[in-house]
């Protein structure tokens, strides 16, 4: 009988940690037998909600608050990338975006069943492609690959109503006592924050369907 698991995921487009944990968790999902039916539903995080819709300069925001070079701080998350197949120079996007319209679309494509997969599309635009992810086109032309019409997904990143629920969420994931990001949850029973060992994942997931 196939067994179902439910994983909330907690991410921002412009965290680092989390393309590395959201490549963790899909290479793990990918190794389950063929009797568990994933679902994966993504939330909305503000790794900083202050930023700005033109953003913010990285190195200089990473200089100001921890009086290091920021590519001491850059060494270690790009070699933990390495490991998980992610070939990232964060010194090629320097700056930080406002995230609420990715959320947004993110947020408004799980109907369409596909929602992790665009959040993690918006991510590798931003790291690896070095795209601006605060542009509405660029935001459109990403939707469009995953089955939205363009000029609907322009529509919803600039609807003031669906932009306010998405602060909403954010807010209080952030009221819940979420800190940071990546961060899971395994069938709304097992909590997992940061981008966790490869085996660390396997465990969770071994112990929830356990259960199930």
């Amino acid at each position: 009988m196939t067994k179902q698991l439910k994983i909330d995921v907690f991410t921002d487009a412009v965290c680092p940690w989390c393309v590395v944990g959201s490549a963790r968790l899909d290479q793990a999902l990918a190794a389950l037998p063929d009797d568990v039916d994933v679902i994966v539903e993504n939330h909305p995080f503000y790794l900083d909600p202050n930023v700005p819709p033109e953003g913010v300069d990285v190195g200089q925001m990473l200089t100001e608050k921890y009086g290091k070079e920021p590519r001491e701080m850059w060494e270690r998350v790009e070699g933990e990338a390495r490991k998980a197949g992610i070939e990232l120079d964060l010194s090629q996007q320097p700056r930080m975006f406002n995230t609420a319209k990715a959320h947004t679309i993110t947020r408004l494509s799980k109907a369409n069943g596909n929602q992790h997969e665009l959040a993690n599309a918006i991510a590798d635009a931003y790291f690896l492609e070095h795209r601006q992810i605060n542009d509405d086109n660029v935001l459109a032309d990403i939707a469009v690959e995953f089955g939205w019409d363009r000029g609907d997904a322009l529509d919803a990143i600039n609807d003031e109503n669906e932009l306010s629920i998405t602060a909403e969420l954010a807010t209080s994931a952030a009221q819940q006592g979420i800190r940071g990001v990546p961060f899971f949850v395994f069938g709304e029973k097992y909590a997992l924050s940061g981008a966790q060992p490869d085996e660390v994942f396997k465990q969770a997931l071994d112990k929830t369907i356990s259960e199930l």
